[in-house]
């Protein structure tokens, strides 16, 4: 393997030497057990300082790429007994549905990586230090990129992700619009995916029968998502309304659809608006909850829910991982059944 060094760039020595060597590493262009240069043949051969070299050989030691073998020096690992994949998870924050999908993540890598969990909390200058402080130090990246929508913050967003090496980048729950390369990518489509819920499951309710939207200003994806009801409505000839909280007036042939979590108050509400109302629930009136965990199988004896499916979404990006394979995979949305549809 042949080094080489740009003096004039802007990326820090070191991580140029970290970047070449793993890639020889990965690509075979290092063979298992074959000798690496001296710090001190390296760090003269490439006029820097030993320094340099040894904080790349810290790091690719950590990474299990190469063996310091005492009186020997530095040795390329054995890849069948390379130290297993460091895992950086970077979510927006945690949630219930956040929860089953790490569970179901971490469960299917079982004791096959390592896996730190951060939130950057949808703030791009979280991800940022994270990548400032840990972009050498592991082997993937999986990353939710939720922030806000606007164009500055996602051109922010965008540039960030930028610094993660493709092969090592798993983009989960979201597909930053506009991003190529081979990296990967589990990923739920909002707009779309709430009209294909919707008409896999949808059951027609009569003429007066209206289409009733609850959610919050400050949901992150609530306009895709309702611009996707809003079409969906259209389609099938149903009124469509949209509001921020739970309404007092309700009436027979309601069909209510409640887009956010943080809206479990408002659900009780309505669910007392309803039997006030002198209605039945499943009936006379229908409720369905936008995402799904296992609570709903208990709320209001069985809450219908339209929902990606955040378990598999964990299995097929921990798959990535252990075959080595990056792939982009949808993961669409399905409705599930229950006492209130």
């Amino acid at each position: 393997m042949t080094i080489r060094i740009d003096q004039a760039s802007k990326e820090p020595i070191y991580k140029q030497l970290v970047q070449q060597v793993e890639r020889s590493f990965h690509d075979g262009t290092l063979g298992s057990g074959e000798h690496l240069p001296s710090m001190n043949d390296l760090a003269d051969s490439n006029s820097i300082s030993r320094e340099t070299v040894k904080k790349a050989y810290n790091i690719l030691t950590s990474k299990g790429i190469i063996v310091p073998k005492q009186g020997k020096g530095f040795y390329v690992a054995d890849k069948n007994d390379s130290a297993r994949p460091q895992v950086l998870v970077i979510f927006d924050k945690l949630s219930v549905y956040k929860q089953i999908l790490f569970n179901s993540f971490s469960g299917r890598l079982g004791n096959e990586a390592e896996i730190t969990i951060v939130n950057h909390n949808q703030s791009v200058e979280l991800l940022e230090f994270y990548l400032n402080n840990y972009l050498d130090n592991f082997d993937y990246y999986v990353v939710t990129p939720h922030f806000p929508l606007d164009e500055a913050t996602q051109d922010k967003a965008f540039k960030q992700l930028s610094r993660i090496p493709n092969r090592k980048l798993i983009m989960l729950d979201r597909l930053q619009p506009g991003y190529s390369g081979n990296f990967g990518a589990v990923y739920q489509d909002f707009d779309h995916d709430i009209y294909s819920g919707l008409s896999e499951g949808w059951v027609e309710s009569g003429k007066d029968s209206r289409l009733r939207v609850i959610t919050l200003p400050s949901s992150l994806y609530g306009k895709c998502i309702c611009k996707g009801v809003e079409q969906f409505a259209a389609d099938k000839g149903v009124e469509a309304e949209f509001l921020t909280s739970a309404p007092e007036s309700v009436s027979k042939g309601d069909i209510f659809l409640v887009l956010n979590s943080q809206l479990d108050a408002g659900l009780v509400t309505l669910s007392r608006n309803i039997q006030k109302a002198g209605l039945q629930i499943g009936t006379d009136v229908k409720i369905i909850s936008y995402n799904e965990y296992d609570m709903n199988e208990l709320i209001l004896g069985g809450l219908t829910t339209v929902s990606t499916d955040f378990q598999q979404m964990g299995c097929l990006a921990a798959d990535m991982i252990l075959s080595r394979e990056p792939q982009k995979v949808h993961c669409p949305f399905k409705m599930i059944h229950r006492n209130t549809y």
